[in-house]
């Protein structure tokens, strides 16, 4: 019998933790984009990125990675993705609030990782007070505290293939500026005529807004959080996973003039998202209390899941 993970309404019966933890795609990432020297140029977008950047990153990937990726690109379909929004978008699940969701977090990617001791929390709070400092507004730096929350998918026993990764659109060609792309040869959708060409089921120029995206953490945290803050916040927790787009400049062909327009954000928040990230950590006592009121700002004491 085939070792190879079996896919039914629950997800795959096997292998769908090949990551030790969550924060091990993250530190990938910095392994895949890492900090230029310059932040002042090529911080966001490098369209002059050779493919033999990317294949030697390939190769250098731990094993780990691949696995995830494997599974990843060979189960987000669009039957899938739209199974996912059935069973998550209602928000029907429970209602807490924003400080409940992050200590709830906190429970759940612990120190589980050799190479960080840091609560998530912490982790959280070293991405917002680097945007505070910057001096950018109240709302950008919530969204810098809140857009990893939706990692609470693992709350729900979701695979990490369904939690983080890359993002990408489902339901068209997959781009080869998707990290493993060879791996989508497994993937069903590939076969579907209706889904293998540039626009697939969308018209060109659509707009995001009408795409369906792989499902993970992005989509949750903006779907459970977009009545409450502003469309720039909302475009950042959305796509702030979208690399393909954001950081190769994939999928140009199904954005509107609006997606443009709010891009920067998302590019903007980008660097925050990477390279904030240290073994300092802040003084998190000392700064509950401003966390606490910017909160409250935005949010009402609880919140549908």
């Amino acid at each position: 019998m085939s070792d190879e993970p079996r896919w039914d309404a629950a997800g795959p019966t096997s292998g769908d933790a090949p990551l030790s933890d969550l924060h091990e795609w993250e530190e990938d990432l910095l392994r895949r984009y890492p900090q230029p020297a310059d932040t002042t140029t090529s911080t966001f977008t490098n369209p002059a990125k050779k493919p033999s950047e990317f294949r030697n990153y390939a190769a250098e990937a731990r094993d780990s990675v691949k696995e995830f990726y494997r599974l990843n690109h060979r189960y987000q379909t669009v039957a899938f993705v739209r199974e996912q929004h059935e069973k998550f978008l209602g928000l029907d699940r429970c209602r807490f609030g924003i400080v409940e969701a992050l200590q709830q977090l906190e429970s759940l990617v612990d120190d589980s990782d050799p190479d960080t001791d840091l609560p998530q929390i912490a982790h959280a709070m070293q991405t917002s007070e680097q945007i505070r400092a910057d001096g950018h507004p109240r709302w950008f730096v919530l969204t810098g505290l809140i857009h990893d929350l939706g990692k609470m998918l693992c709350l729900w026993d979701e695979p990490q293939w369904a939690v983080v990764g890359d993002t990408f659109p489902v339901g068209c060609r997959f781009s080869d500026k998707i990290v493993f792309a060879e791996f989508f040869a497994d993937n069903p959708d590939v076969d579907n005529p209706e889904y293998s060409s540039e626009c697939g089921i969308y018209g060109e120029g659509c707009g995001l807004n009408n795409v369906l995206m792989s499902w993970g953490h992005d989509e949750y945290i903006y779907r459970v959080t977009r009545d409450y803050l502003p469309l720039e916040a909302q475009y950042i927790l959305r796509y702030h996973s979208f690399y393909p787009a954001h950081r190769d400049g994939a999928y140009t062909h199904l954005m509107d003039d609006q997606d443009r327009e709010y891009f920067r954000w998302v590019n903007k928040f980008n660097p925050y998202d990477l390279y904030t990230k240290s073994s300092e950590p802040p003084n998190v006592e000392k700064l509950w209390p401003y966390y606490q009121d910017l909160i409250a700002e935005f949010f009402p004491g609880e919140i549908a899941w």
